[in-house]
């Protein structure tokens, strides 16, 4: 279990709570100090005090999400890595659950499960993905035999990854935002066995005010672009999986779309640059076979891929006017 810790003091008790009081118990939690400004780091040396599964590495400076998961997973020894931020809580039960599918499986290189949003107002309601683990299928598969997990949302922490896989594939995450990116798609691509386990995981803290730093305005949601060219550059390395650049290619333009359309992220005076990166960076991944999706997703994502700014701000205006006239 590899736990990121960068100023979650109020947070991080409970997150740790979640791991250590599992019925399963042979793990090791391996928490990283991210350089954490508040008590974070003092709470961790507390807790590998008490417990001897818990590792603490301090850095001697902030290096963000990815480079810390990296940091954690190279102090590693397990058969396989779990990925938690440290605001979110583990289910009880969680680890048990996982290494029995695990081993009834025959140790995949991946197994997904579910998570659930957690409200400041104490409301948890699971995540719309459902259906996907309740379908019926193979016990074991690849992507190609289930391209719904694309349906998820690709984070890192849905998952429980055989640690020489990560190794074998050299998978390790990049800096920047949208870290997840190039880490999630490759791992689902190169993976030869995946299996899935219909269970909430984790509770993914939704809190009231602040705290997700994808939701605060920078111009660092520009590195969405330097993130998907990891990923395209790690499929120009295996032509073996060429078949997936239309498939990556159409993901992108929904998350580009959603990266510029959601309130907060790119700032309002950069919003016509994001356009302009936006119309060079798909005409340089664009497939030579792409269709664009069916219906107002896909005339938004070609919108972008064209940097028609106009067009795409009043594709919004002629929603929002529909769902108002609905109401």
């Amino acid at each position: 279990m590899v736990v990121p810790v960068h100023a979650v003091e109020e947070y991080l008790p409970e997150c740790l709570e979640s791991v250590l009081t599992q019925s399963f118990e042979d793990f090791e939690l391996i928490a990283v100090d991210d350089r954490s400004p508040d008590g974070c780091g003092a709470l961790l040396d507390a807790a590998a005090a008490r417990d001897p599964r818990v590792t603490v590495r301090h850095l001697p400076e902030n290096v963000g999400l990815g480079p810390a998961r990296n940091a954690g997973t190279a102090l590693a020894t397990g058969d396989y890595v779990i990925f938690l931020d440290s605001d979110d809580t583990l289910t009880p039960g969680l680890l048990a659950a996982v290494d029995a599918r695990l081993r009834a499986t025959g140790d995949p290189d991946l197994l997904v499960f579910d998570y659930a949003r957690s409200h400041w107002d104490g409301r948890v309601a699971r995540s719309a993905s459902a259906p996907v683990f309740a379908r019926p299928g193979a016990e074991v598969f690849t992507l190609d035999e289930r391209r719904d997990l694309l349906d998820l949302l690709q984070v890192a922490w849905n998952k429980a990854y055989r640690r020489a896989f990560l190794a074998d594939n050299g998978l390790s995450f990049p800096p920047g935002y949208y870290e997840d990116t190039p880490f999630t798609y490759p791992a689902l691509l190169a993976a030869e066995r995946i299996t899935l386990l219909d269970t909430v995981g984790v509770h993914y803290r939704q809190r009231r005010e602040g705290g997700n730093i994808l939701a605060t305005a920078s111009r660092k949601h520009f590195d969405v672009f330097a993130q998907y060219d990891r990923v395209f550059g790690y499929l120009d390395t295996r032509p073996d999986l060429d078949r997936w650049r239309p498939v990556i290619y159409r993901m992108m333009l929904g998350h580009l779309a959603t990266v510029v359309s959601k309130p907060g992220r790119v700032p309002p005076g950069d919003r016509r640059e994001f356009f302009r990166r936006a119309a060079e960076h798909c005409a340089r991944h664009r497939p030579a076979d792409h269709r664009p999706a069916p219906g107002r997703e896909g005339l938004r994502g070609e919108l972008l891929a064209r940097g028609n700014h106009l067009g795409f701000q009043g594709l919004r205006v002629l929603a929002r006017a529909r769902r108002a006239v609905r109401r």
